[in-house]
């Protein structure tokens, strides 16, 4: 019989790691998205991260966000405190049928990266017309 001791911390730690992840692997961009004025839209925080370095792609309906955050030292600089995570960041999405991922448009300010998404004319809801008929019900057999 083998004695294993459980350290009460260790699972709290692999959770704290996948939610806020490590410097060797940054956890996932956080986002939020919803519905307006016929747009789908996205937005996801990215501090501090240059906009050169973020790329954007879809294919088949799967969008692909990828940002890099570098390290910030340079020669004769001597880092103090290291909190922030950097390196590559990556989040994909599966877009629905009913979107024009041909005319995505994305637009980045104070840190946030927003991807606006027309909904196709044809997924939009519409009203069906009800027509009424006055026509006399006919009697059978005569």
């Amino acid at each position: 019989m083998m004695l294993m001791r459980k350290d009460p911390f260790r699972e709290l730690d692999r959770l704290n790691q996948q939610v806020f992840g490590t410097a060797a692997r940054p956890a996932a961009m956080p986002m939020d998205a919803w519905q307006e004025d016929g747009e789908f839209v996205v937005a996801f925080d990215l501090p501090g991260v240059n906009v050169d370095s973020v790329d954007l792609e879809i294919e088949r309906n799967v969008l692909t966000v990828r940002a890099a955050r570098r390290d910030p030292t340079q020669p004769n600089v001597e880092l103090i405190a290291s909190e922030r995570p950097r390196g590559v960041f990556s989040r994909q999405l599966i877009l629905g049928d009913t979107l024009d991922t041909e005319k995505v448009k994305a637009h980045d300010a104070d840190g946030v990266l927003t991807l606006r998404i027309p909904v196709l004319q044809q997924a939009k809801p519409r009203k069906i017309e009800i027509t009424r008929t006055q026509d006399k019900l006919q009697e059978i057999g005569k």
